[in-house]
């Protein structure tokens, strides 16, 4: 059983991802205003082939979407995601050179 949380400080924050009550993977992120940017996606070797990172991926754009937030995809693994499905992710994708004020 796999559950994912995001848990935020007052800027910096991680979405986790739990296995059997052990961490499986993590994305490290920040909220600035509208702008939500995700830095870095790890899962542990153990989890590794399995799936983790899309799944913490699936909670970080589910979590853009119920807040209102676009991100700014500085990981290379989203990053890549983004752009292999610009359809899928073209609501929540800051693309460089884009404002979240003009919305």
């Amino acid at each position: 059983m796999e559950t994912t949380e995001v848990v935020l400080g007052k800027v910096k924050g991680e979405v986790q991802l739990f296995s059997d009550g052990m961490k499986a993977g993590k994305m490290d992120i920040s909220v600035t205003g509208e702008k939500l940017t995700v830095y870095h996606t790890e899962v542990s070797p153990a989890y590794e082939g399995k799936g983790f990172a899309k799944l913490l991926l699936e909670k970080l754009v589910s979590y853009a979407r119920e807040n209102g937030l676009k991100i700014v995809p500085l990981c290379p693994y989203v990053h890549g995601q983004f752009r292999r499905h610009p359809e899928e992710y073209a609501d929540v994708w800051l693309k460089q050179g884009e404002d979240t004020e003009k919305r």
